[in-house]
Protein backbone atom coordinates (compact mmCIF):
# COMPACT_ATOMS: atom_id res chain seq x y z
CA UNK A 1 0.00 0.00 0.00
CA UNK A 2 1.48 3.22 -0.54
CA UNK A 3 0.56 6.94 -1.21
CA UNK A 4 -2.56 8.67 1.12
CA UNK A 5 -4.28 5.43 1.61
CA UNK A 6 -1.19 4.09 3.87
CA UNK A 7 -0.52 6.83 5.33
CA UNK A 8 -4.46 6.21 6.99
CA UNK A 9 -3.52 2.43 7.71
CA UNK A 10 -4.31 2.30 11.42
CA UNK A 11 -6.56 5.04 11.34
CA UNK A 12 -9.47 4.22 13.24
CA UNK A 13 -11.68 6.90 14.77
CA UNK A 14 -14.31 6.71 17.20
CA UNK A 15 -17.90 6.77 16.25
CA UNK A 16 -18.60 9.62 17.77
CA UNK A 17 -16.41 11.19 15.04
CA UNK A 18 -17.63 9.09 12.34
CA UNK A 19 -21.47 10.66 12.76
CA UNK A 20 -20.74 13.84 12.87
CA UNK A 21 -21.33 15.18 9.23
CA UNK A 22 -18.41 17.90 9.76
CA UNK A 23 -16.07 14.67 10.13
CA UNK A 24 -17.73 12.89 7.02
CA UNK A 25 -17.59 16.30 4.61
CA UNK A 26 -13.73 16.76 6.12
CA UNK A 27 -12.73 12.88 5.62
CA UNK A 28 -14.96 12.63 1.73
CA UNK A 29 -13.29 16.25 1.04
CA UNK A 30 -9.77 14.67 1.54
CA UNK A 31 -10.61 11.96 -0.19
CA UNK A 32 -12.01 14.11 -3.47
CA UNK A 33 -8.81 16.11 -3.60
CA UNK A 34 -6.61 12.74 -3.30
CA UNK A 35 -8.49 11.92 -6.52
CA UNK A 36 -8.07 14.90 -8.37
CA UNK A 37 -4.42 15.61 -7.61
CA UNK A 38 -3.46 12.24 -8.53
CA UNK A 39 -5.72 12.78 -11.80
CA UNK A 40 -3.97 16.41 -12.19
CA UNK A 41 -0.55 14.40 -11.59
CA UNK A 42 -1.15 12.64 -14.84
CA UNK A 43 -0.44 15.69 -16.62
CA UNK A 44 2.47 17.11 -14.38
CA UNK A 45 0.16 19.90 -12.91
CA UNK A 46 -1.62 20.42 -9.46
CA UNK A 47 -4.52 22.10 -8.39
CA UNK A 48 -3.46 25.61 -8.76
CA UNK A 49 -1.92 25.71 -12.64
CA UNK A 50 -5.81 24.15 -13.41
CA UNK A 51 -7.32 26.35 -10.85
CA UNK A 52 -5.60 29.21 -13.15
CA UNK A 53 -6.05 28.06 -16.43
CA UNK A 54 -9.92 27.28 -15.47
CA UNK A 55 -10.06 31.10 -14.51
CA UNK A 56 -8.48 32.71 -17.25
CA UNK A 57 -10.51 30.68 -20.17
CA UNK A 58 -14.08 31.45 -18.10
CA UNK A 59 -13.37 34.86 -16.72
CA UNK A 60 -10.71 36.03 -18.91
CA UNK A 61 -7.36 37.80 -18.90
CA UNK A 62 -6.13 39.60 -15.99
CA UNK A 63 -3.26 41.18 -14.35
CA UNK A 64 -1.25 38.64 -11.84
CA UNK A 65 -2.63 40.72 -8.94
CA UNK A 66 -6.17 40.78 -9.78
CA UNK A 67 -5.82 36.26 -10.48
CA UNK A 68 -4.32 36.19 -7.15
CA UNK A 69 -7.29 37.79 -5.89
CA UNK A 70 -9.69 36.20 -7.94
CA UNK A 71 -7.87 32.87 -6.67
CA UNK A 72 -6.67 33.78 -3.40
CA UNK A 73 -3.27 32.82 -4.30
CA UNK A 74 0.06 34.05 -2.62
CA UNK A 75 1.54 36.34 -4.90
CA UNK A 76 4.81 34.52 -4.58
CA UNK A 77 3.06 30.93 -5.29
CA UNK A 78 0.84 32.58 -8.07
CA UNK A 79 4.28 34.07 -9.23
CA UNK A 80 5.78 30.24 -9.56
CA UNK A 81 2.99 28.63 -10.96
CA UNK A 82 2.90 31.48 -13.65
CA UNK A 83 6.50 31.01 -14.49
CA UNK A 84 5.81 27.21 -15.16
CA UNK A 85 2.77 27.59 -17.52
CA UNK A 86 4.25 30.16 -19.36
CA UNK A 87 7.66 27.91 -19.95
CA UNK A 88 5.06 25.22 -20.97
CA UNK A 89 3.55 27.95 -22.88
CA UNK A 90 -0.25 27.85 -21.50
CA UNK A 91 -0.67 31.06 -20.59
CA UNK A 92 1.55 34.82 -21.61
CA UNK A 93 1.99 37.88 -19.84
CA UNK A 94 1.64 40.71 -22.19
CA UNK A 95 2.07 44.46 -21.55
CA UNK A 96 -1.52 45.72 -20.68
CA UNK A 97 -2.13 48.48 -23.11
CA UNK A 98 -4.13 51.05 -20.71
CA UNK A 99 -1.19 50.62 -18.12
CA UNK A 100 2.25 49.89 -19.74
CA UNK A 101 3.66 48.74 -16.59
CA UNK A 102 1.76 46.17 -15.62
CA UNK A 103 1.47 42.81 -17.44
CA UNK A 104 -1.46 40.96 -18.61
CA UNK A 105 -1.87 36.98 -17.97
CA UNK A 106 -3.62 35.57 -21.13
CA UNK A 107 -4.82 31.71 -22.17
CA UNK A 108 -2.90 30.55 -25.01
CA UNK A 109 -3.99 27.98 -27.47
CA UNK A 110 -1.47 25.75 -25.97
CA UNK A 111 -3.11 26.09 -22.40
CA UNK A 112 -6.97 25.94 -23.73
CA UNK A 113 -5.76 22.60 -25.17
CA UNK A 114 -4.27 21.53 -22.45
CA UNK A 115 -7.01 22.80 -20.26
CA UNK A 116 -9.64 20.37 -21.78
CA UNK A 117 -7.44 17.46 -21.12
CA UNK A 118 -7.18 18.52 -17.34
CA UNK A 119 -10.87 18.98 -17.26
CA UNK A 120 -11.20 15.51 -18.93
CA UNK A 121 -8.96 14.24 -15.96
CA UNK A 122 -10.74 16.08 -12.94
CA UNK A 123 -14.28 14.51 -14.51
CA UNK A 124 -13.44 11.09 -14.61
CA UNK A 125 -12.14 12.28 -10.58
CA UNK A 126 -15.26 13.37 -9.71
CA UNK A 127 -16.97 10.06 -11.52
CA UNK A 128 -14.82 7.46 -9.53
CA UNK A 129 -15.73 9.43 -6.30
CA UNK A 130 -19.13 9.90 -6.58
CA UNK A 131 -19.78 6.14 -8.60
CA UNK A 132 -22.08 4.45 -5.70
CA UNK A 133 -24.59 7.72 -6.79
CA UNK A 134 -27.08 7.56 -9.12
CA UNK A 135 -27.45 10.79 -11.70
CA UNK A 136 -30.24 11.79 -9.27
CA UNK A 137 -28.57 11.45 -6.27
CA UNK A 138 -25.16 13.24 -7.58
CA UNK A 139 -27.86 16.41 -8.61
CA UNK A 140 -29.30 16.16 -5.01
CA UNK A 141 -25.86 15.97 -3.67
CA UNK A 142 -24.05 18.95 -5.65
CA UNK A 143 -27.41 21.26 -4.69
CA UNK A 144 -27.16 19.86 -0.66
CA UNK A 145 -23.41 20.79 -0.87
CA UNK A 146 -23.99 24.32 -2.67
CA UNK A 147 -26.95 25.07 -0.12
CA UNK A 148 -24.59 24.34 2.56
CA UNK A 149 -21.60 26.19 1.28
CA UNK A 150 -23.62 29.50 0.78
CA UNK A 151 -25.17 29.07 4.08
CA UNK A 152 -21.64 28.77 5.84
CA UNK A 153 -20.01 31.69 3.81
CA UNK A 154 -22.98 34.06 4.46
Amino acid sequence: MSGPAAARAGYDPPQRLRKQPSWLIDQLGRRAQDLVNEALAQEGVRRQHFAVLASLAEQGPASQADLGRRLWIDRSDLHAILRRLEADRRVARVRDPRDRRRKVVTLTAVGAAALERLEARVQSAQNALLAPLSPGERRELQWLLETLLEHAQG
